[in-house]
């Protein structure tokens, strides 16, 4: 019977493990390996006024693992445009995770790296920064103040960005940025599988009116006591406190025994800070018994908020998009997930992030590199301008010297003609 038990239990756990695993869902997931071209769409947005960039199927400069590829933004000062149509999904009733990897490998300048989800139909050939969408997620950059993280959400057509001032991760290396959504409305900001930020859709987003509001008309009542210490009542001035003298005479001074009272009158020894005298007298402080902290102006239930259960959901979502404007082309995006589970999002930051110390000797490589060749360059123009000083040098002593020359003949001749005269 025992055995049986067991038997059943076992079972039990395994469907319940089965049932675990069929609810969780990849709805889309992107590593931009072989094939990619065909799950993507070029778009022809701001291609007729020569301004259109194009992405490269590459790795990058300093990848933690040259076989793993993404897009990379190539021709600075362009726009960039490129879309996938996606299983269609609602995220009603269920929790959101949409996550990307993005390493800025140039000095980006200015410019965006954010990804979009999109609703409805969206002609993807024309599809570009004019085509509405549900989400934008991701950083973007603009000189050394712009280090912004957007977070927008499409409510009932309108967007509405994010109150909070998150600010995105500006070294050139890979970076993961996720965005968890749930039924409850609230959401999670993670940064290389860290919680950089949460809350909730009504406190952080300015969608609907504020449950409550600041009771405006409110007036502190009058038996409202703010004091948090008061004198003790208890306390009582000692007596004679106030016929204790501020300065005494110097107990240790004496006359001088040269002192002429006649001439100086009657010697009074000099006055020194009384150690007896404690200031004035002030009552001890206690805590206030009746004490209710600092008044505030309460909140009230605001009569025009009205509660939308849906408000975390988004329209049905269709495409995933980048379109973005860049200064500085080079951006790599990849590891592109959307799915309802957290934990499998957190495990794919976990397998790329493992390569970042290879990552960062690529790049602290490559950095040496550069400066190696920047010094170069440096090297060589100091060379160039120190040549060109000796010629200017050179050819100002020559025409020193024929100006010298011009001179002496011309003072020759004129003092030839002086003779004459």
């Amino acid at each position: 019977m025992a055995d049986f038990t067991v038997a059943i239990s076992t079972k039990v756990l395994l469907f319940l493990c089965v049932i675990q695993f069929s609810v969780s869902e990849i709805i889309f997931e992107e590593r931009f390996e072989d094939g990619w071209e065909s799950r993507w769409v070029k778009s022809d947005w701001k291609r007729s006024e020569g301004l259109a960039g194009s992405f490269k199927h590459k790795a990058g400069k300093w990848s933690g693992d040259p076989d793993d590829k993404g897009i990379q933004t190539t021709t600075d000062a362009r726009f960039f445009a490129i879309s996938s149509k996606i299983p269609e999904f609602s995220n009603k009733n269920r929790t959101l995770v949409f996550q990307y990897s993005i390493r800025l490998e140039q000095d980006i300048e200015c410019g965006g790296g954010y990804i979009k989800l999109l609703s409805g139909f969206v002609n993807q050939k024309k599809f570009g920064g004019d085509t509405p969408y549900s989400f934008m997620f991701g950083p973007d950059i603009c000189g050394s103040q712009t280090k912004k993280l957007h977070v927008i959400l499409s409510y009932q057509g309108q967007n509405y960005p994010i109150k909070k001032d998150l600010e995105c991760e500006t070294d050139k290396l890979t970076h993961f940025y996720t965005f968890i959504l749930r039924p409850d409305a609230s959401y999670s900001i993670l940064i290389d599988g860290r919680e950089r930020d949460s809350g909730s859709m009504y406190n952080d987003w300015d969608i609907l009116p504020p449950r409550k509001i600041r009771a405006v008309k409110a007036k502190k009542p009058a038996d409202w006591d703010d004091r948090e210490y008061i004198d003790d009542p208890d306390d009582v001035k000692p007596e004679g406190y106030d016929s204790i003298p501020k300065e005494i005479p110097d107990p240790k001074a004496k006359q001088p025994d040269d002192w002429d009272e006649d001439e100086s009158g009657l010697w009074r020894p000099p006055k020194i800070p009384n150690p007896a005298y404690k200031g004035p007298w002030k009552h001890k402080r206690i805590k206030n018994p009746d004490y209710k902290g600092k008044w505030k102006i309460p909140y009230i239930d605001n009569p025009e908020f009205e509660d939308d259960p849906d408000l975390y959901v988004l329209k049905p979502i269709k495409y995933i998009g980048i379109d973005v404007w860049q200064v500085k082309a080079g951006s790599v995006y990849d590891n592109i997930l959307v799915c309802d589970d957290p934990e499998y999002a957190k495990e794919v930051v976990q397998e790329v992030l493992a390569n970042r110390e290879i990552e960062k000797e690529a790049f602290e490589e490559a950095e040496k590199i550069r400066k190696a060749k920047e010094e170069e360059e440096a090297q060589r123009a100091r060379e160039e301008g120190e040549r060109r000083r000796k010629e200017r040098g050179y050819d100002r002593r020559h025409r020193d010297r024929h100006r010298d020359k011009y001179r002496r003949h011309y003072s020759r001749d004129m003092d030839d003609y002086h003779d004459e005269l």
